[in-house]
């Protein structure tokens, strides 16, 4: 089949860039192939995952370069998603996501979700004057990549983000905390650790920084990412919860780029995927669907000087060998 276009709605340029990454996602719509149908016509009209797979029948019946989001939608409008407003990628996603887990009736289903998208991580914190400690489990759908370091330095490359986000970092002063044993506040040691990543990883790349005259500005600075990620080259193994045979399928392959171009209260987003049929890459740009290269790609990596170019906002990455 060949790439197919959204149709702009009026400002629904994320929505149509997040769409693209889920349906050209091969294990993603395997899963929505599955979904029970809803039997009432009004509960077709209000549930997410159904009108998404209509959508992407309507894309592959492949009569017309482009189609148009409606009834999706004015689905999501039902469940309080607006529509003709600037979104940010990251929150539509979650919340796209929500929702497709929500109204996936089908246990299986919303499990096989789960694990094609949920990052595990333990969060642990110990106390620095006694042995205490407390461990938390948690799951996360993307991992929210600072930019910038603590001193507002930029950080230099995608893997340095990662280490920088999995970096211990110590609570003192008034980040304190009460500690059991100790019987009063004390020094924290917090880190997180790694337990388990999914199949398709997302990345945040936290490029949008509120400043305190809550004016939102973008950093643009150039922040190269590979085409090939290995997390076990780039975290310490204490940094990592896992056996041997979870970190060999460790090894990662950029998906899918959703870049912002503009500036943060008047922007465009658009999304680079690479098709997982043929391993070539595509712009979707609403309407217009092209192949590029990986150049074109690269030029999202941003630019300090050109806040308003294209910059990759969320970064898609898709395990080499699944177990």
């Amino acid at each position: 089949a060949e790439a197919i276009g959204l149709y702009n709605l009026g400002q629904s340029c994320c929505l149509n860039s997040l769409l693209q990454v889920f349906l050209m996602n091969i294990r993603f719509t395997r899963i929505l192939r599955r979904i029970t149908v809803p039997s009432s016509p009004a509960q077709r009209r209000n549930n997410v995952p159904y009108q998404m797979l209509l959508l992407l029948e309507k894309m592959q019946c492949g009569k017309c370069k482009a189609v148009g989001p409606t009834d999706l939608a004015c689905c999501l409008s039902e469940h309080r998603v607006k529509l003709f407003v600037q979104h940010d990628a990251a929150q539509l996603f979650l919340t796209l996501w929500n929702l497709l887990k929500k109204q996936m009736k089908k246990p299986e289903l919303v499990e096989e979700l789960s694990d094609l998208y949920t990052i595990c991580i333990q969060e642990h914190l110990a106390c620095q004057k006694c042995s205490f400690e407390i461990k938390s489990n948690s799951t996360m759908l993307t991992l929210p990549l600072p930019v910038l370091d603590a001193n507002s330095h930029r950080l230099k490359t995608l893997e340095d983000c990662l280490q920088y986000f999995f970096h211990p970092e110590e609570l003192t002063g008034q980040n304190m905390c009460f500690c059991q044993q100790c019987g009063r506040k004390t020094t924290f040691l917090q880190s997180m650790k790694l337990v388990h990543l999914p199949q398709t990883l997302t990345l945040h790349l936290k490029r949008f920084c509120f400043e305190r005259s809550s004016r939102t500005h973008k950093l643009s600075h150039s922040l190269p990412f590979p085409q090939e990620l290995d997390l076990r080259k780039v975290l310490t193994a204490n940094q990592c919860l896992a056996d041997d045979s979870e970190k060999a399928t460790w090894q990662y392959e950029l998906f899918a780029v959703v870049a912002h171009s503009g500036s943060t209260s008047c922007g465009h987003y658009c999304a680079y995927i690479r098709s997982l049929t043929e391993s070539k890459w595509y712009c979707f740009n609403d309407s217009e669907v092209c192949q590029v290269s990986w150049d074109d790609v690269k030029c999202t990596y941003g630019h300090s000087n050109l806040y308003w170019r294209e910059t990759a906002y969320l970064l898609f990455y898709m395990k080499k060998h699944p177990q």
